[in-house]
């Protein structure tokens, strides 16, 4: 028996991926473990590589089986097996990388002994390359283009242009260099201080992003799948733009706490988050900064800002 959709199921990703109807689902997003020792309230996040390796090998190709034909799969994956996971699921599941994004993010991880982290890497593989959705006109996926915004040519397509590759500063300190559309991504990590933190989920997706893949990979009234559901976000944002939606979740407190957000929204609510990334990011410049004795002084505009309110 199919599992009924709508719904947050709590359980192994695994087999539940064996009790979807084969074929059924048009966009699976996968934000699994990273192996990396993050601390969940049941997994165990540290597993012997080849371990870790096998387990991602035996969802990946659960995945493969539930997906229709022309079905595409993002994958959400850190630096430590973005290579292991992109080589098993082209050699060995069967899918086609078809774009290849790294999401930045401000609030990165801190680390002693090599450069921070501040960004994953978003793999999006299809399973026929000739036949899968990409909604390349629609206008909330495309970003204007240098035609339009610095020649003023009057031959750019109104309608903007696909966004590209890029390498990018912080776009906090300098957001004249950034395009939010480039396929370096920037949205903010959904951080504790943040409206949309949900608070029981330390990993929790930025809407607006996942926003974005849904809109150019699946279309209102198919079906997506969160194999990791976590708190909840993809199927929230499949339900807000009119899909179809599958949730799956190993810890019983995250399925419930997921449902209850669930219950909250409704289709066509508004994401999360600001739909121009860089209105997420703080502009030094103009806010907080420490002075030489490690006090907090409001800079000059920012000062202003605060009297006038």
């Amino acid at each position: 028996m199919a599992l009924v959709k709508n719904a947050i199921h709590q359980g192994d990703c695994i087999e539940l991926l064996d009790q979807v109807e084969p074929g059924s689902v048009d966009l699976v997003f996968a934000d699994p473990p990273f192996n990396i020792g993050y601390s969940y309230d049941v997994y165990h996040d540290r597993q012997p590589p080849e371990a870790y390796l096998d387990w991602s090998r035996d969802w990946m190709t659960g995945v493969s089986k539930v997906l229709k034909p022309d079905g595409t799969f993002w994958l959400a994956i850190g630096d430590d097996y973005a290579a292991d996971l992109k080589v098993i699921a082209q050699r060995e599941t069967g899918f086609f990388a078809r774009s290849w994004v790294i999401w930045y993010y401000t609030f990165g991880v801190n680390c002693k002994r090599k450069f921070s982290r501040s960004h994953t890497h978003l793999f999006h593989f299809v399973k026929d390359p000739d036949q899968f959705t990409f909604n390349a006109e629609d206008p909330l996926i495309r970003v204007p283009s240098a035609r339009q915004l610095v020649y003023g040519d009057k031959r750019a397509n109104s309608k903007g242009r696909l966004p590209d590759d890029t390498w990018i500063l912080r776009p906090q300190d300098l957001p004249e260099g950034f395009q939010p559309g480039d396929d370096t991504w920037y949205y903010a990590r959904v951080a504790g201080t943040f409206k949309e933190r949900a608070g029981f989920h330390g990993c929790q997706m930025p809407e607006q992003l996942l926003g974005r893949i849904l809109r150019v990979c699946s279309n209102p009234g198919e079906t997506v799948l969160d194999p990791f559901s976590g708190s909840g976000s993809t199927s929230i944002v499949a339900k807000k733009l009119g899909r179809e939606w599958l949730g799956f979740e190993l810890s019983e407190e995250y399925a419930e706490q997921s449902r209850t957000r669930l219950d909250r929204v409704n289709v066509d609510d508004p994401l999360d988050g600001p739909a121009d990334p860089l209105a997420s990011s703080p502009a030094t410049r103009d806010g907080v900064r420490l002075a030489a004795d490690g006090k907090r002084v409001l800079n000059k505009k920012s000062k202003q800002s605060t009297k006038a309110s």
